[in-house]
């Protein structure tokens, strides 16, 4: 029996319908408009599959791009009106908005405060429906719904109009789109009657900075529902009717139909990073015989199959929606840029190719990333957990990479480098995803990449960061300089390069000792203890140094950005997760737990951060700050103090108080997001689970936290169960009095990760004072 294209989609729905429902709905938790004001053009994607390249939303103010090249854009909760749905949403990549339209023609968005100046449309919130795979709104001014759902490569749209002999379709291709920078070329041409194809190429702002000559193109192969009564051309403010193709910066095209009521027409959109033919061959593969409703079944039920490998129960609602919340955006960001063919674009404009495993298969898939500064507090520890495939796929990405241009990227927008923070954490993630035995790719390539990182200067990429690295193989620190910049004799960034580099560089030692290495290891560890020369032991601060090995003078620890990036020396003080231990003794213990619970105290009643300062930058002055990477460690640093209570206080008030469950007070109040990094490091620590050292141990641990949930069960990546009981939990009782790990008594706040990852059950008894005497006998191995 051969079935139609409907029979088919019916199946397929059906068998989706029917999987979904011997599932827990997880979708129920997820609201992805939490924290959508002042978010990043990332950000926001309901219509998009985990790690899909679709990824489709409204925009706000996309149009209005963006000067510096990561500020908030896209979408904003504090906005009232819509412009347009985007195809394309990674770091330093946007493009192709679809509008559907009513009444008179107009070719341009308009202003956001100017009601009626362009085709944007004013939405009711109550009016909108966000959710994982599926997004949907009515557009007031043309009495529209609109709604969006994806596969991996292909994008879905149903647009369901009014009675109206004038209902329209705009096509928005040659003109800026949240981060994509200047429009360097554009395309769209009608092939038929319902399909239309193009491309758009853009000039990254980051891309310019890093990696001059570098270009991001993306091309789409789009089928219509019905043929357009008209189809006209765009071409900034000109519009040609019976122009069936444009071309150039501002090319678009609007399709004109005549509509019944309730009327719906839907568009399949395949998109591509290598081809128009590719963008049309991921359409057919993916979609062919796929309706919407079919695409936004499939889409949710991947979302539940992916949410549902970490289960958490409790008896507070706003805590699971926190929680998958949080998991959703872990899962949403770094879009995978390879084909179904398995081609992926190159910088230099040439397409490669993914190989094959033995059954015929991809072995991994390429990706887009935004800087993994910070991840491996976050980010990496979940993939590793559960997700060891896109850890897998980050791997080889940066491999790849390496091999066309001999140095690791610590961005990518389509193979460019678009580091944006000037250092580069890849070969740390690298030997983090070695420790935690995810290891299917070439080692020696990768050692030979790691390596080259913390210690080659020659001819160094400025978009691969670290470009003061020779300054710091050295002289073991680097060196301040005043001016505001960075080059092979130091950086204005000198204090946090220099603790960063150490500890990429114990990362890179440790998978040297792992390897037999034994005098790469010898250079890397003394290395790794460059912190000690910028300690200034009479304040018992870091402190930069200038070339001459003197303290830098003016020196005010809350001040930002001298010194060090996005941050404080009082921060970045604590920097030193390759040897709690060292940082401590440096200090004093009892100094050190005093200093840093005061710093907890005072942060506290700032919201752990920028308090309600509604800005990524809000709290770089403040003591603590949540909402950045440098600190996401900080909390966890009094297991290795003898003061593990604290660590389980702290980290407990952060989550319930720096996290909420708002557009406003989402993850912080407008803190960096950075896709999924804030998220992931709720999802680890309300489990109770986190590894200061970012996995890079040559037998990494996990600590114990205090978990926010009674009962969190997770399917590990190597397929064995996890399951973490906290008895007695509530809000108050925040403070371990006990524990046990597969029925055996634990009196440590921490265990090897390689017996955690066996799979069992840690059961931790709660109470609502300390008890202060657990988990202080043998902290955390420090120094490996």
């Amino acid at each position: 029996m051969k079935l139609g294209y409907k029979s088919v989609s019916l199946v397929i729905f059906l068998l989706v319908t029917a999987l979904t429902s011997f599932a827990q709905d997880l979708l129920k938790y997820v609201n992805p408009n939490i924290g959508t004001a002042h978010s990043r053009w990332f950000f926001y994607t309901p219509a998009a599959v985990p790690y899909g390249m679709a990824k489709l939303a409204p925009s706000t103010n996309g149009s209005y791009g963006n000067l510096q090249g990561w500020e908030a854009v896209g979408y904003d909760t504090r906005h009232n009106s819509i412009e347009g749905f985007v195809h394309f949403h990674e770091w330093q990549v946007g493009g192709v908005s679809f509008m559907p339209t009513g009444g008179m023609l107009k070719t341009v968005p308009g202003e956001l405060d100017k009601p009626g100046s362009g085709y944007r449309s004013a939405f009711d919130r109550k009016n909108e429906v966000a959710q994982p795979g599926y997004y949907s709104v009515i557009l007031d001014d043309f009495k529209i719904k609109a709604e969006l759902t994806a596969t991996k490569r292909v994008g879905f749209h149903r647009y369901t109009f009014p009675q109206s002999s004038s209902s329209r379709i705009i096509l928005s291709i040659g003109n800026v789109q949240g981060e994509s920078g200047p429009i360097t070329d554009a395309s769209v041409e009608m092939i038929d009657a319902t399909h239309f194809q193009g491309f758009v190429i853009t000039y990254p702002k980051y891309v310019k900075t890093y990696d001059e000559g570098g270009r991001v193109a993306m091309y789409f192969y789009g089928e219509l529902s019905e043929k357009p009564a008209e189809v006209g051309a765009l071409n900034k403010e000109v519009a040609t009717a019976g122009k069936r193709s444009s071309k150039g910066i501002g090319a678009g095209l609007f399709l004109n139909y005549k509509t019944t009521a309730n009327e719906s027409i839907e568009i399949k959109v395949g998109l591509s990073y290598t081809s128009v033919a590719n963008a049309k061959l991921n359409l057919k593969t993916e979609a062919e015989h796929l309706t919407f409703a079919g695409a936004k079944a499939a889409a949710q039920a991947q979302w539940n199959a992916e949410l549902g490998k970490l289960s958490v129960f409790g008896k507070n609602g706003s805590d699971k929606t926190k929680f998958y919340t949080g998991l959703y955006h872990a899962l949403l960001g770094r879009g995978i840029a390879s084909d179904v063919n398995g081609e992926f674009p190159r910088h230099d404009g040439s397409i490669g190719q993914l190989p094959k495993d033995a059954e015929g298969r991809f072995s991994y898939n390429f990706m887009n990333t935004d800087a993994i500064w910070g991840g491996f507090w976050n980010i990496t520890q979940l993939w590793a957990l559960s997700y060891p495939s896109h850890y897998s796929d980050f791997v080889h990405t940066q491999l790849e990479i390496y091999k066309e241009r001999g140095w690791f990227g610590d961005g990518i927008a389509n193979s460019n480098f678009v580091s944006g923070v000037g250092t580069n954490f890849v070969g740390l993630a690298i030997a983090g995803a070695y420790q935690a035995d995810i290891r299917d790719y070439d080692l020696n390539l990768a050692y030979k990449a790691v390596l080259g990182n913390e210690l080659n200067d020659q001819n160094r990429l400025v978009g691969s960061g670290k470009m003061d690295t020779r300054s710091f193989v050295a002289k073991g620190y680097v060196p301040f300089l005043d001016a505001d910049k960075t080059d092979s004799t130091g950086s204005h960034f000198s204090g946090s390069h220099t603790l960063e580099y150490s500890y990429s560089a114990f990362a890179a030692a440790q998978l040297a000792k792992k390897l037999g290495k034994n005098e790469d290891y010898n250079k890397l560890l003394r290395l790794s203890n460059g912190w000690r020369m910028i300690f200034d032991p009479e304040l018992k601060l870091v402190r930069p140094k200038n070339a001459d090995g003197k303290f830098i003078d003016k020196f005010n620890p809350l001040e930002a950005w001298r010194g060090f990036q996005e941050g404080n020396a009082t921060q970045y003080t604590f920097y030193v997760p390759q040897n709690p231990q060292g940082l401590i003794k440096q200090i004093g213990v009892k100094t050190f737990n005093e200093r840093l619970n005061n710093i907890f105290e005072t942060s506290q009643k700032n919201a752990f951060g920028g308090g309600k300062t509604i800005d990524a930058f809000a709290g770089i002055q403040s003591l603590y700050n949540h909402g950045n990477q440098p600190n996401l460690h900080i909390s966890w640093l009094f297991n290795y103090s003898g003061a593990p209570w604290l660590t389980q206080k702290w980290t407990r008030a952060i989550c319930d108080e720096f996290y909420g469950t708002e557009s406003i007070h989402g993850y912080g109040y407008g803190q960096d997001e950075d896709q999924g990094q804030l998220g992931s490091w709720y999802v680890m620590a309300s489990m109770g689970l986190f590894d200061v050292k970012g996995l890079t141990d040559a037998r990494p641990t996990i600590q114990i936290g205090s978990p926010v949930f009674d009962r969190s069960e997770i399917t590990l990546g190597n397929g064995k169960r996890l399951i973490i009981h906290a008895e007695n939990n509530s809000k108050q009782n925040v403070y371990v009095q006990s524990a046990t790990w597969n029925g055996k008594v634990l009196n440590n706040a921490w265990l090897y990760r390689d017996e955690l990852m066996k799979g069992g059950t840690l059961r931790l008894i709660m109470g609502n004072k300390p008890n202060k005497i657990w988990g202080i006998n043998v902290q955390p191995p420090s120094a490996q």
